[in-house]
């Protein structure tokens, strides 16, 4: 269940499912504690994939350049703090973001250069095997999950590819969720997180039936809550995790555990929500996407 004052709460149910089996665990990125993947004199980068997702953070210094030669579809730049500033170059375009925020940017090639100091990260399908691979979590997907459907992109953007820059100092809004974005292959919510430990008794624990959730920690710590559903095979049962993360770092919670994430810091406990094709229920509620009219939804099934 939600808890009290969750406006997901508002959302449909869906149809009921039935989960394949086995099911797969939770995978994490703790980056503050692994060894990069990439590191040069200006840039440090560390790699964690889902079923559909890779999440490269990287901490930078100015003048760090990061970049996709070829690159198969849309990716995502997530800037998550004020203060850092980068330049975008993609088909012919370069665009100045400045955090909080988060940039598309198109297929092809493509650099970000690093204005300032500072972490970011660059939201990407595991399409681009060459970063899948390398993944310090790889092998928790060496076998895919059966319960997370073939990644499939949405509609291309209206108006053709370029680099799109969203801010992420949109104010809140009594009825909207979060501040969410969406391209043809990545959804982001960026929240305002919250002062202080979370009420454990105000928790919302829900499920998904058939999409992973990429609950990436930008600021604070974290207790990530999972528990999985028992089937008649008890050869599938899974233990429960509390998981702890602080940031950076990434929790890959696929489906259908049920799960909630605790902030457990004095100070900002606050996630960027994603999700690996954009969510159907998320886009279907009038003024919740932000930039609908950019990228639109796939027409309903028949």
């Amino acid at each position: 269940m939600y808890g009290k004052n969750d406006l997901r709460a508002s959302l449909a149910p869906s149809a009921e499912k039935v989960a394949m089996t086995p099911f797969k665990p939770a995978s994490y990125g703790r980056f503050y504690e692994e060894m990069p993947v990439e590191e040069s004199e200006l840039a440090s980068t560390w790699l964690t994939r889902g079923q559909n997702l890779i999440v490269a953070y990287s901490a930078v210094r100015s003048g760090a350049v990061l970049a996709r030669s070829g690159q198969i579809d849309e990716y995502a730049v997530v800037l998550p703090d004020a203060g850092l500033s980068v330049e975008i170059t993609a088909g012919g375009q370069t665009e100045t973001a400045h955090g909080p925020c988060v940039a598309f940017i198109p297929p092809g090639d493509s650099s970000v250069r690093a204005l300032g100091d500072g972490g970011l990260y660059r939201l990407i399908t595991t399409r681009s095997a060459d970063l899948a691979a390398r993944c310090a979590n790889a092998g928790d997907f060496a076998t895919p999950d059966l319960n997370v459907p073939e990644f499939t992109p949405w509609p291309d953007p209206v108006g053709g590819w370029r680099i799109r820059v969203y801010s992420g100092d949109v104010p809140s809004q009594p009825g909207r969720f979060g501040r969410i974005y969406r391209c043809t292959t990545i959804m982001v919510n960026l929240t305002s997180g919250r002062a202080g430990p979370r009420d454990p008794a105000d928790l919302s624990p829900h499920h998904h039936d058939d999409f992973e959730q990429y609950s990436i920690a930008t600021a604070g710590e974290f207790i990530h809550h999972l528990r999985w559903p028992w089937t008649g095979n008890s050869a599938h049962w899974l233990e429960d995790q509390h998981a702890y993360c602080a940031a950076p770092s990434v929790a890959v919670i696929p489906p259908p555990a049920t799960h909630t994430s605790q902030g457990m810091s004095t100070g900002l406990n606050r996630l960027a929500d994603v999700f690996c094709p954009p969510r159907h229920d998320f886009s279907a509620r009038e003024g919740w996407v932000l930039n609908a009219a950019d990228y639109p939804a796939p027409d309903p099934a028949p």
